[in-house]
């Protein structure tokens, strides 16, 4: 195991199949299993430092295809899922509260519903819960050029030089695939240190095999997973987030019969930034203190 810049542990877990899982331990306490959204891994920053202060100790695993985590894990979710629970066994914990995030929604929810014993609240933030991107969006067609294995690491190499020389301007180019809102607006609505954060967040982003899985997974419809969840769920989302409708979390909130819908007016999909982040920290906190 290794540690990180922010006192992260990284560990690495082989399953019974022999799969490998790359994994992260941030804080101590009351256990907290995070399922990162697109582009990300276990060395995922945003957010994390809020948990670890408010006494939460944060499990990331590298999603499939992510990290250093087999790709092989992500044909089909349900294995995925056993290899989460194989490595909450490995680590002596129980129980968790399952946080689902973005395009880590279709994992986050079959993990509720393989074992429902293991998971004591779950939250969905900007979380995909029914069928996002099909192969006849364009979006779709482009993402599986970009994001190729073959070719995102020049991509990513590309977008790094470009946050390092010139933090603002990068922001200010992706706020479209971020919020509905003016970019004007959404300048209004963030500081320095939101900046600094969307930097950050940028550094160790890569898209490795993970989210040619992750176009196949939000692929597909959820409405009988979500319909068995039946532990208590808090749904998180902006009502201006241009990457996952707001629809996902208004569908999420239909069926799940136990859950509660908290509609945000945050600038976009990363609800983590922004002058009403601390509004939605405070309700989240509430919500798993309670739990």
């Amino acid at each position: 195991m290794t540690r990180d810049r922010v006192n992260r542990t990284i560990g690495y877990f082989t399953t019974k199949a022999g799969y490998t899982i790359e994994y992260s331990i941030v804080g101590k306490g009351e256990p907290l299993l995070m399922m990162h959204g697109g582009h990300s891994n276990c060395r995922e920053e945003l957010g994390y430092r809020e948990f670890y202060e408010h006494g939460y100790s944060v499990i990331t695993p590298s999603r499939p295809g992510y990290g250093k985590t087999s790709k092989e894990l992500g044909e089909n979710l349900s294995v995925a899922c056993d290899a989460y629970k194989e490595l909450l066994d490995h680590l002596c914990i129980d129980q968790v509260h399952l946080i689902a995030i973005s395009a880590g929604g279709p994992s986050g929810i079959n993990f509720v519903t393989s074992y429902p014993q293991q998971v004591r609240s779950l939250v969905l933030q900007s979380a995909v819960t029914r069928r996002w991107l099909t192969p006849a969006d364009k979006l779709y067609k482009s993402a599986q050029i970009m994001f190729n294995p073959s070719l995102e690491k020049y991509v990513w190499a590309m977008m790094r030089t470009m946050n390092y020389f010139f933090p603002k301007l990068i922001f200010k180019s992706m706020i479209g695939s971020f919020s509905q809102l003016p970019k004007s607006e959404v300048l209004n609505q963030t500081n320095e240190h939101d900046l600094e954060q969307f930097s950050n967040m940028l550094k160790d982003q890569r898209s490795g095999h993970g989210f040619l899985i992750d176009l196949v997974q939000t692929g597909k419809q959820l409405d009988h997973e979500l319909s068995a969840i039946r532990c208590p769920t808090l749904i998180m989302h902006s009502i201006h987030d241009a990457s996952v409708p707001i629809d996902h979390a208004r569908f999420a909130h239909e069926v799940i019969l136990s859950s509660q819908l908290c509609e945000l007016n945050s600038w976009g999909h990363l609800i983590w930034l922004g002058e009403d982040s601390a509004e939605m920290y405070r309700k989240l906190f509430v919500f798993l203190d309670k739990h």
